[in-house]
């Protein structure tokens, strides 16, 4: 059976997926579901009812960065998990901290009684020791560690993207840049329709 892949489009930690499958050209069904209105097939075999989800013959992984980890194993052509272990420490801290500070700059309201300014210089702090420790990217190569963060950063940039362009981050500012503009991000976000029982099968990367 081929893997099958639950997905949102926007999703960053979906994209994370997205990129490992493209980039390992490892075939999955994908199926791009609405967060408000998840399909019952998905909410039977995701433990934490969120994306991404993949579901193998005999697991399921329903964590960004295991399906990362997963995907590369299969094939990874530009050793993207040839890395320096700090790239994991980077990882981690940008899953929490950072994703903790961004969730409450962009989505105040949900937050009620937490203060966004406070936040949000919480992520600009994390975003210039990164500026300060980069160079082209992360680490001397593409790895990993980049197209797990990136994600999280363009989704940072898009609440305020003058302001953010303001910032004295060249090395982050650049680095988006050429993400964004990548053909690999052209790819992953290829937007499909949403899934629905019984619809034909739709394989992710290669028809993208």
């Amino acid at each position: 059976m081929t893997p099958i892949l639950y997905s949102f489009r926007r999703c960053p930690y979906a994209m994370r997926a997205r990129l490992a499958l493209l980039k390992s050209g490892q075939d999955v069904c994908l199926r791009e579901i609405k967060l408000r209105e998840k399909p019952e097939a998905f909410l039977q075999v995701s433990v934490s009812a969120t994306v991404p989800c993949l579901v193998l013959n005999d697991a399921v992984i329903d964590e960004s960065i295991d399906i990362m980890r997963w995907a590369l194993a299969q094939s990874d052509p530009d050793g993207w998990l040839d890395m320096p272990l700090e790239g994991w420490e980077w990882i981690s801290l940008f899953d929490g901290p950072f994703k903790t500070a961004l969730d409450r700059t962009k989505y105040p309201t949900r937050y009620p009684g937490d203060d966004p300014k406070r936040h949000r210089a919480r992520a600009v702090e994390i975003l210039a020791y990164l500026d300060d420790q980069m160079g082209e990217w992360v680490f001397e190569k593409p790895s990993v560690v980049d197209f797990a963060l990136l994600p999280f950063v363009r989704q940072f940039a898009g609440i305020d993207q003058d302001w953010f362009d303001e910032q004295p981050w060249p090395r982050v500012q650049a680095w988006l840049a050429r993400f964004v503009s990548s053909e690999a991000f052209a790819a992953i976000m290829h937007k499909y329709e949403v899934w629905q029982p019984g619809d034909d099968a739709v394989v992710f990367p290669h028809a993208a």
